[in-house]
């Protein structure tokens, strides 16, 4: 009787895959701003120009180097301070980039006296980002500056990543639910612009799927 094998799965592949949709995702997006959409500038008489800082700092900056900060545990090796740091980076450079883009997008409505916050994607956008900034000052204060005790830590650790899962699909579905309302927005049917535009969102939502396997596998080598 042969003996059963079991299937041990890894992270390596989802880090990989993960890795290779982000940078699939950033070159749709820039394709997408520079070459339909007239460029990128945080100040310009073209308030286009003004208005797409906001979907590449929150699709490059915010949600991908987020996700890449997630994944820093199975992709950096070295010890575990050192990730922890570089994870603590990261997270911050996505937040400060996201609160960027989310500059842009409130400069854009003010010089074209457009309302705020009007749309279920302003609403998740606010939410999202709202969450993100207290989650970061509750991990830096918890295990960083001045740090809990051990126990504390520990007990705190299991919601940290909880609510940094949250929070990292709340983003994702604020970004489909972008490009859906921007979508509408540009009456687009057929056409290069559109099929940028579906697949960016599918990319985004698989490079979540993927930062999901990625921390749930073991790293294995």
């Amino acid at each position: 009787m042969a003996k059963s094998q079991n299937v041990r799965l890894s992270a390596a592949p989802a880090t990989v895959l993960a890795h290779l949709l982000a940078i699939a995702v950033a070159t749709l997006v820039l394709v997408w701003l520079l070459k339909f959409q007239d460029g990128v500038a945080l100040s310009s008489h073209n308030k286009q120009k003004i208005f797409n800082m906001h979907p590449l700092l929150m699709v490059i900056g915010f949600i991908l180097v987020g996700g890449e900060a997630i994944m820093v545990y199975k992709t950096v090796p070295a010890n575990r301070e050192t990730q922890k740091t570089i994870h603590l980076i990261l997270h911050l450079i996505a937040l400060l980039l996201g609160i960027l883009g989310i500059y842009a997008v409130f400069k854009f409505h003010h010089e074209l006296q457009i309302a705020n916050l009007y749309s279920l994607h302003s609403w998740l956008g606010i939410t999202t980002i709202s969450l993100f900034g207290l989650q970061w000052l509750l991990a830096f204060f918890s295990f960083v500056f001045p740090k809990s005790n051990c126990y504390s830590r520990a007990s705190f650790l299991p919601w940290h990543i909880l609510i940094g899962s949250v929070v990292f699909f709340l983003a994702i579905c604020t970004a489909e639910a972008g490009l859906v309302e921007r979508f509408l927005f540009l009456k687009l049917q057929r056409g290069q612009q559109a099929l940028i535009m579906n697949f960016t969102g599918l990319l985004i939502f698989l490079f979540a799927v993927c930062v999901s396997f990625a921390v749930i596998l073991p790293r294995g080598f």
